[in-house]
């Protein structure tokens, strides 16, 4: 894990993100990319190209700038390398573009979450970066000056499908020297006897080398509910899970159980692009 990016927009939950890549780094000799989007009303491309010659722009850069050196020398960034960039940008067009360019690892991000009308119409720039990075993207819910994923829940349908991003998840959880509790939901609407599904459960994990791992069947009303449920009952560190990356349409009817636990759990959770 070579960069870490990390998008910022001056809040709490922005630094106790920075706080968990902080130490992520530090574990892996990493370097921190530290991003800020200033999504500022323009009067189209020609006002953003010449940014530069606008007051009003330059001075929001400049404060910008100043907070960016400001918290780059925090105390518990010390010792670590640390970027910084500006951009003015949609913030979560920006982030997405900025992992590409950077070649980034993983991105990790503060969330507090949406609900309701916000959510349905509006979402998140965190949840929006879920559906469209290509890297992992880990997602703080609070401040966690120890940071561990020892018990990494990570819930799948495990089909053929979902192989290609769990090479992913596994190293993650080798390098963090996880126990990943692997779990397949059972709900009214999908039922498997649980014979059927420790079957698929065996058969998809004996094409990886997962260091430590067991293999769980929980019945629940729906995913979502199976998922938050069964992290608590285990005190998971982290819940893990693909993400088709839905765009449009096809995101409003069909929604995402990976950017609905990015909103609702209190848990960090992490995703892996299919």
């Amino acid at each position: 894990m070579k960069k870490i990016l990390v998008p910022t927009d001056f809040s709490k939950h922005a630094e106790y993100a920075l706080k968990v890549a902080a130490q992520i780094a530090k574990k892996n000799n990493s370097e921190i990319a530290l991003i800020h989007m200033l999504e500022l009303p323009t009067s189209g491309n020609d006002a953003v190209s010449s940014s530069h010659d606008i007051p009003e722009l330059m001075l929001f850069k400049n404060a910008a700038i100043n907070k960016l050196d400001e918290i780059a020398n925090s105390d518990f960034l010390q010792g670590l390398k640390v970027s910084k960039i500006i951009q003015f940008e949609m913030a979560f067009d920006g982030i997405v573009k900025s992992e590409k360019a950077s070649n980034a690892d993983l991105i990790v991000m503060g969330s507090h979450g949406a609900s309701g009308f916000q959510e349905m119409f509006i979402g998140s720039n965190t949840e929006k970066v879920v559906r469209n990075a290509d890297v992992p993207v880990l997602v703080i819910k609070k401040e966690d000056n120890n940071f561990n994923a020892d018990n990494f829940v990570f819930a799948s349908d495990f089909s053929d499908e979902i192989k290609k991003p769990f090479a992913k998840v596994v190293e993650f959880a080798n390098n963090f020297n996880s126990h990943i509790h692997l779990v397949m939901i059972n709900t009214p609407n999908s039922f498997k006897s649980t014979h059927v599904a420790q079957e698929i459960m065996d058969n998809f994990t004996s094409g990886f080398k997962i260091n430590n791992f067991s293999t769980h069947i929980y019945n629940d009303v729906n995913v979502e509910k199976g998922i938050l449920h069964f992290a608590k009952s285990i005190k998971a560190d982290l819940i893990g899970m693909s993400t088709h990356g839905r765009k449009g349409i096809a995101h409003f009817f069909n929604g995402s159980i990976s950017e609905d636990l990015v909103n609702h759990a209190k848990r960090a959770v992490i995703t892996f692009k299919i």
